[in-house]
């Protein structure tokens, strides 16, 4: 079951880099200034955010299988429809619709854990399907590039698209409910109770500063490597994926942490917020990366630092699960994750502006000190991980 969010993720990461990897081709074609491409990114991340606060409580209401389901062929066929773009117009809407589907990844595997694992195994399993994204990201540039340099750009989008499609068919006749989860009373929550739970407030707040981190990773690394050390693109092409691949080991790595530290005795509470707090610790590594002489090492500070990031977010990912029943966790990490979001538009502004005016080192320092933010506000505001605000939600269940 877990395979199946993790080939989801794999897929959803293809989808969201193909423009990414075609991107040279589509604004000399479509002659995109830089302005003009910016506004297509923001499209996306603009109905990213929106939507993991509407596709969580669909998930929740119609169920794993339907809603998971659902949010794959919205979003394979929003990136088919990329193939038809004539534009910056229309490249930003079908890129809005996109951003739409794509947002009920997160919510659907997380809800996908609940169903299926234990709290001393959830943080492994998060981190096992969220190791997809990784994979993704690595799998992209070669796959795009090939397919785009043989048959052309709309052929790239057409294939990535179609693969949704694919998991569909293995998705639909094999995800079911476990009968344990199937026979339980629901007690779905309304979204706006849950909002106002300390939990749901304080761990959106969380994701505001850890979540964006890897979105810089994501969107300005290559540019880094471009500007700051001077890679071409054949070496940016070649160097590039490292940091990826270590990411993804800290997916798997963080789910161990906690589950070994949850086997020795550790309660839900230390185990995962002491696991998120040592991986933060590890995101510091980003400090010196743009102050170091040689590129390699700066590679190898990047590498470890989104190795915290994905070690930090196995845990989190788990946390909704230790706090709510499985009807409403897919509720409750959608909301938090318009958190990310926002944050993600706010720091990616930053982030260009401090370019612009001055170096990469303060934004290498601000997105190094930003986890240790996160880990803060979940030891002072989150409060216990433990079913009590589940049981305020819903006495009967005391």
């Amino acid at each position: 079951m877990i395979s199946l969010a993790f080939w989801a993720t794999v897929i959803n990461y293809l989808d969201r880099q193909t423009l990414s990897v075609a991107a040279p081709v589509l604004r000399e074609q479509f002659h995109m200034s830089n302005t003009a491409y910016a506004r297509v990114l923001f499209g996306f991340m603009l109905a990213y955010t929106i939507m993991n606060g509407v596709s969580g409580p669909l998930i929740d209401r119609w169920g794993t299988r339907l809603g998971y389901a659902l949010c794959m062929a919205w979003w394979s066929a929003a990136a088919l429809l990329h193939a038809f773009a004539r534009g910056a117009l229309s490249l930003g809407v079908f890129r809005f619709l996109l951003g739409m589907g794509e947002a009920g990844n997160w919510p659907g595997g997380v809800k996908v854990v609940a169903e299926w694992f234990p709290e001393s195994e959830r943080a492994l399993a998060s981190g096992i399907f969220n190791s997809g994204s990784s994979v993704g990201a690595i799998l992209a540039p070669p796959i795009v590039a090939f397919i785009l340099l043989r048959f052309g750009w709309p052929a790239a989008f057409v294939t990535v698209g179609a693969a949704g499609f694919v998991w569909l068919a293995f998705w639909w006749p094999i995800y079911r409910t476990p009968a344990r989860a199937a026979n339980a009373i629901t007690k779905r929550t309304p979204l706006l109770p849950l909002m106002r739970t300390r939990f749901v407030w304080a761990f959106t707040l969380s994701k505001v500063f850890m979540d964006p981190v890897w979105y810089f990773y994501i969107f300005w690394f290559p540019e880094y490597l471009k500007h700051a050390r001077h890679f071409d693109m054949a070496a940016i092409g070649e160097f590039a994926w490292i940091p990826f691949a270590v990411a993804g080991a800290g997916n798997l790595v963080g789910g161990a942490l906690s589950g070994l530290l949850l086997r020795r005795g550790w309660s839900v509470t230390a185990a995962r917020k002491g696991s998120v707090t040592f991986f933060a610790v590890l995101m510091t590594s980003a400090i010196p990366a743009a102050m170091v002489g040689e590129a390699w090492v700066a590679i190898a500070l990047v590498a470890l630092a989104m190795l915290g990031y994905t070690g930090s977010l196995a845990n989190m990912l788990a946390m909704p699960a230790d706090v709510f029943s499985k009807d409403d966790v897919a509720s409750v990490y959608g909301f938090a994750s318009m958190g990310s979001g926002f944050g993600g538009m706010l720091f990616t502004l930053i982030t260009g502006w401090a370019v612009d005016h001055y170096s990469y080192i303060p934004v290498f320092t601000g997105f190094g000190i930003l986890p240790l933010v996160c880990a803060a506000i979940l030891w002072l505001l989150v409060g216990p991980l433990s079913p009590a605000a589940r049981r305020r939600l819903h006495p009967e269940t005391r």
